[in-house]
């Protein structure tokens, strides 16, 4: 039952990781499409996290910082990234 919880976290986190190219094809500003990978980068990695967290239950101390880690840099990016990132304009 670990196995499996463990296989489907890390295959959602490869799931968000490819997902979160996507983007990166559209039409969009540079900051909005940095915005969206960080995001779905930051939902894949703690996903992958979680995974080894049921593979090594014995290292949870270290693969707890690393989730807290990832969830205070990733979001903060994120939020500076989309901050940055210029508005949609209105022209009337």
């Amino acid at each position: 039952m670990m196995d499996f919880l463990s296989y489907g976290c890390i295959g959602l986190g490869i799931f968000f990781w490819f997902w979160g190219t996507y983007p990166l094809l559209g039409q969009r500003s540079v900051l909005f499409k940095l915005h969206s990978l960080s995001v779905s980068d930051t939902l894949g990695s703690m996903s992958i996290t979680v995974g080894l967290l049921f593979q090594i239950p014995s290292k949870w101390p270290l693969i707890l910082l690393a989730l807290i880690c990832l969830a205070i840099w990733n979001t903060i990016l994120g939020y500076v990234l989309a901050y940055c990132s210029p508005g949609e304009e209105t022209h009337d």
